[in-house]
Formats: C-alpha cells, sequence, structure tokens
C-alpha cells in the first residue's frame, strides 16, 4: 500500500494510523452523524433528534470523532455546536460508495444474466 503524496510504502505507524481511520469509519452511527454535519453545525440534540438516538451514544460517537480530528465543536452559550473537522472524509466516503454501487451492480448483473439464461433454458424444454 503506497501513500497518496509521495507513492513510498507506509510504514507500521502510518498504516496503524489508517486502520485506527477505518475502524472508526465502521461504525454506521458515526457514519449517519457525518452525513447529518454535512450539511452543517449541529448541536448533540438536533443530532440526537435527526438520528432518532439516544444523547449518551450520540455523544460518545461524537468525542471519538472529535478526537479523531474527524469533527469539531465549538462553545455557542452553553450549546456545544458540532461541524465536519476534515472535509476530505466526504471523498473517502464518495469512493466507496461509488466501488460499493459499482460492485453491487455487477453482481447484480450477474445474477440477472443467470436468471435469463434458466428463463431461456426452461423455455427450451
Amino acid at each position: 500500500m503506497k501513500t497518496a503524496t509521495d507513492g513510498l510504502p507506509m510504514n507500521g505507524a502510518m498504516l496503524e494510523l489508517v486502520a485506527r481511520r477505518f475502524r472508526i469509519l465502521g461504525e454506521p452511527c458515526r457514519l449517519r452523524i457525518l452525513q447529518q454535519l454535512e450539511r452543517g453545525e449541529h448541536s448533540v440534540g438536533a443530532l440526537v433528534e435527526a438520528l432518532d438516538g439516544n444523547q449518551p451514544n450520540i455523544s460518545r460517537h461524537l468525542q471519538v470523532l472529535y478526537e479523531a480530528g474527524l469533527v469539531g465543536r465549538r462553545r455557542d452559550g452553553t450549546s456545544v455546536l458540532y461541524a465536519i473537522g476534515d472535509p476530505f472524509i466526504f471523498k473517502l466516503c464518495d469512493l466507496v460508495c461509488r466501488s460499493t454501487r459499482q460492485r453491487t451492480q455487477r453482481s447484480l448483473d450477474e445474477l440477472q444474466g443467470v436468471s435469463s439464461l434458466r428463463s431461456a433454458q426452461r423455455s427450451r424444454r
């Protein structure tokens, strides 16, 4: 695996950082939070409402995202507002979504091809 910037192999420490980021993104609730924050700043309460979650759970996920640098936060009176801290995350998500969509479409096309083949074989009988 090479880095995107210099083409050199990644050392063990860098591989661990990349793996950690993928683990953080491996939680669907965190992806849903990022999706909401893509629309703009939100308080914890607004995220709880938008995601139909519970406050302790959403707060815990926000803390993980914050510690990873994926979201930022700022105080506004008594509220804490969260926003995207690393907009590059959406490029990564876009690549993964496109790849998943293409793979799913290929699988569907293959299944339909098998289905069409079976239908043709049945009609010959």
